[in-house]
């Protein structure tokens, strides 16, 4: 028996897969380019020199304008803070006779800097704890000299004396740096006497004058700084609850009550910083015309810090409901949102004309969303969760102004809207 060729066969299925394989190989060296076409798309991803230059002038420009803002932050305070300290030196060598008043000028520069926007009690107490402290350490150089020991014993018995009178932390601890000066700096040259502590206590008063006369912090400005910044935080903190209702997401939820722990915190300054704007209004004679603006403040802040109470029940609703994977309706998720736009827009209560009818018109909105729900559902946890929504909707409304019986009344008679 013969074999039957098959080379022609045979060589044209070798030639094309020998073919396709080489046409394989360069359609892929081609796909992977050449290095003039490599560089082509390498300088397409790299911004022009143009583009460059500009972002790097937005980034100076940028810079710019926040060293700008922080000078014009802390000009008022250096300004209050030098004039005082010339006026503490200017006082004591002039109207009290004293030859080196040291402490006059340093006693202002360390009451006011540390007491810009601080209430004033803590500035009344910063001015007496600089002096009991000059004063002990005095009666106690005098008596026992000055050394390494005696540093000791002299900063530990002034802040035992200034905790004992009763002052807080504040006054504990500027008696005990008050004392370390004396004893160190300028120990007394002979027996005890009182121009120490009478030069710190008249650096100390010519601070509080002139941080009360010469551009008093506004109260106003004071508020706006910290209840902007928590209602934005509120907002944010509905936006994420009603974001993780709406994606199923519990790990999302847990966050978002998480988060709720630091609105407490920015309500917690808020408060402190609501005092201090009533002091700084009440002693400075330039400021007393916002006292009744921030009386309603005042109003606004306790209704705010109620709902951030709500929202971490209505948070924890959230979180019981995506671990029962009980379903919420949409109309819900959409009402928290609304809620979220209703706490933002409530930062207009800081401006001029005070008007808080966008808040009103969100927060409305949201009730009848979750009203809409009431009427179609038995489930307990979107029940739960529309009530704590209507809870956060009266103390809203409440917060722009709007009395509590007519809150309550308007939540109650929203009409029901679905969604399309």
């Amino acid at each position: 028996m013969t074999e039957e060729p098959r080379g022609p066969a045979g060589g044209r299925e070798a030639a094309s897969e020998g073919g396709a394989a080489s046409g394989r190989e360069a359609a892929s060296e081609g796909h992977r380019g050449s290095p003039r076409r490599m560089a082509r798309r390498a300088s397409e991803r790299i911004p022009p020199r143009a583009e460059l230059m500009e972002q790097a002038a937005e980034a100076s420009r940028a810079g710019l304008r926040t060293r700008r803002d922080r000078i014009i932050t802390v000009a008022r305070p250096i300004l209050q803070t030098s004039v005082a300290a010339s006026l503490a030196w200017l006082i004591a060598t002039e109207l009290v006779g004293h030859d080196q008043p040291f402490f006059a000028p340093i006693s202002a520069v360390v009451t006011l800097g540390l007491t810009v926007g601080e209430r004033r009690r803590r500035a009344v107490e910063l001015a007496i704890g600089v002096a009991v402290g000059i004063a002990i350490a005095d009666l106690l150089v005098a008596a026992i000299g000055s050394g390494t020991w005696q540093i000791g014993v002299t900063c530990g018995l002034a802040m035992l004396a200034a905790t004992l009178v009763g002052g807080g932390p504040l006054l504990a601890s500027q008696a005990g740096a008050s004392a370390v000066l004396v004893a160190t700096l300028q120990p007394p040259d002979g027996g005890f006497d009182f121009e120490r502590a009478l030069d710190a206590l008249v650096g100390s008063g010519t601070a509080l004058v002139v941080g009360s006369l010469l551009l008093p912090v506004d109260p106003v400005r004071l508020v706006r700084e910290g209840l902007g910044p928590l209602l934005d935080r509120l907002g944010t903190v509905l936006g994420a609850i009603g974001d993780a209702l709406e994606h199923r997401d519990a790990r999302e939820a847990e966050r978002a009550l998480t988060a709720v722990g630091r609105v407490d915190a920015l309500y917690d300054r808020l408060t402190a910083t609501l005092a201090a704007a009533g002091d700084a209004a009440r002693i400075s004679l330039g400021r007393r015309g916002t006292l009744n603006r921030l009386d309603r403040y005042v109003a606004a802040v306790g209704e705010v810090g109620l709902a951030i109470e709500n929202v971490r029940a209505l948070a924890r609703g959230a979180v019981r409901a995506i671990a029962l994977d009980d379903s919420t309706p949409p109309e819900v998720t959409a009402a928290i949102h609304e809620l979220a736009t209703a706490a933002r827009e409530l930062d207009a209560l800081l401006e001029d004309d005070g008007d808080a009818g966008r808040s009103q018109e969100a927060t409305l909105r949201a009730v009848r969303l979750a009203n809409a729900v009431l009427a179609e559902t038995s489930n307990l946890s979107a029940t739960h969760i529309v009530g704590q929504v209507r809870l956060v909707a009266v103390d809203l409304l409440r917060a722009g102004g709007v009395p509590r019986a007519e809150a309550q009344a308007a939540v109650r008679g929203a009409e029901p809207e679905k969604l399309d």
